[in-house]
């Protein structure tokens, strides 16, 4: 009779592991304790303001700020990414000339320079260049308002970025796929849409989401321009009030809450594609196994009746 040896499994132990779960639990005690209970941080004042008319108006300036900023950007970009990858040497050469210059230049010196765009031109026309046919003249103190060189500069700026990530994109899909899209003939424009974009997306839109949330802490930076969004409005109370401190937990909040919401759509979206993704891969697989089954499955020989 063999004797049988049983093997104990012993898990594996992590002390230092614990240690670091320990120290880490000691230190958001000793944050949670220290911001709860100091009386100078004022939470009472940071409930009274938080919810308040003036407040919330300030948030939905930064919230269509970034709404209207967004789908710019993606449009320009999108036209911008397009002509980095044409094969003319010109597009090529200007968009990338836009792409570098506005990702070189910060932000708020976009915004003040067009902010005083009319100590340079009085007017702004539309008409044919170099001739003097013109459909229309403005005063471009009139034409750039707070609100108007915000979406602008906000634009400029951010299409530079958006147009990288959708190039990024496009050049991560395999050139295969190109050379499959074009043989079945379609046009280059529904080539791009229907095949070639929804692959891209893979790839475009978490860098794409982590720009609209950049995009939104970003529209601060209009506070130069006197524009009542939420940081300027928080600024105007405090130096008002004089409670610094809880109004700029009041903005901090509601940060918090708008890239917290846009990482939720982030997230959403991400899943939908990884199950439209895994959907397409059992369909494949299914098609493929069929066409096995088929081809594999023995031909019939013919059978030949005698006429009499």
């Amino acid at each position: 009779m063999s004797n049988v040896e049983t093997i104990k499994v012993v898990p594996a132990r992590y002390p230092l592991r614990a240690v670091g779960a320990a120290v880490a639990l000691f230190v958001l005690a000793v944050v949670i304790q220290s911001v709860a209970f100091n009386p100078r941080w004022e939470w009472a004042v940071f409930a009274r303001w938080f919810f308040d008319p003036v407040i919330l108006e300030g948030v939905g300036q930064t919230l269509l700020l970034t709404l209207i900023g967004t789908a710019l950007s993606v449009v320009i970009g999108g036209m911008l990414a397009l002509a980095r990858l044409s094969s003319s040497w010109l597009l090529s050469s200007l968009a990338w000339a836009y792409i570098w210059l506005f990702r070189s230049l910060p932000l708020i010196v976009v915004l003040i320079i067009l902010y005083n765009f009319s100590y340079l031109y009085d007017t702004l026309s539309l008409g044919v260049p170099f001739t003097s046919i013109t459909w229309g003249s403005f005063e471009t103190i009139n034409v750039l308002g707070q609100f108007s060189t915000a979406v602008v500069g906000l634009t400029l700026v951010q299409s530079a970025y958006t147009a990288e990530i959708i190039r990024g994109g496009f050049l991560g899909v395999d050139h295969g796929q190109y050379e499959a899209a074009a043989a079945l003939g379609l046009p280059a424009w529904r080539r791009t849409v229907r095949i070639i974009l929804p692959q891209a997306l893979r790839t475009i839109l978490p860098s794409g989401f982590n720009e609209i949330i950049s995009l939104a802490k970003g529209t601060a930076m209009v506070y130069v321009l006197a524009m009542p969004e939420l940081f300027y409005t928080i600024q105007m109370i405090y130096n008002r009030t004089q409670e610094v401190i809880p109004l700029l937990m009041v903005g901090a909040a509601w940060y918090l809450v708008i890239t917290t919401v846009l990482s939720a759509i982030q997230y959403g979206v991400e899943r939908a594609l990884a199950r439209s993704e895994r959907r397409s891969a059992v369909n494949q697989n299914r098609a493929t196994r069929r066409s096995r089954s088929v081809t594999t499955a023995p031909a019939q020989e013919p059978v030949h009746a005698s006429l009499s």
